[in-house]
């Protein structure tokens, strides 16, 4: 499976961007779907992410209220609306299709037949 991820750039903090994730085949109910960061000297940390079945959705502390993930299954695409940006959200962000995850689940860890995308550069300034 191929990733493309999109939408990356340089905001003020307060400001919003909007990231996206096209895979090239179809994903609903067969991978989660999940976005994961890596700010430059920090490990890489789990975002967001939408089970299998798409009704359970899951974020990190940090980002909750502000970040919202959704999937368009029939454009084979996810996305990560990101709002009220702060600086300490600065870092690469990575789209992950989780192919073992349970059908309900969204699990944080990361495992060898994980998919990947590139990442996208968010910037925040303050």
């Amino acid at each position: 499976v191929q990733l493309q991820a999109s939408g990356g750039g340089l905001v003020q903090a307060g400001g919003s961007l909007r990231l996206s994730c096209v895979a090239s085949e179809r994903t609903f109910g067969i991978y989660a779907v999940r976005w994961f960061r890596q700010a430059p000297g920090k490990e890489r940390e789990f975002v967001a992410g939408i089970s299998k079945s798409g009704r359970k959705i899951a974020y990190t502390d940090s980002v909750k209220g502000r970040f919202t993930i959704s999937g368009h299954n029939d454009k084979n695409a996810a996305f990560l609306q990101m709002n009220s940006l702060q600086p300490e959200d600065t870092a690469a962000y990575y789209c992950n299709l989780d192919p073992i995850a349970r059908w309900d689940t969204v699990s944080s860890r990361t495992s060898e037949r994980d998919y990947w995308g590139q990442g996208t550069e968010v910037t925040v300034s303050s």
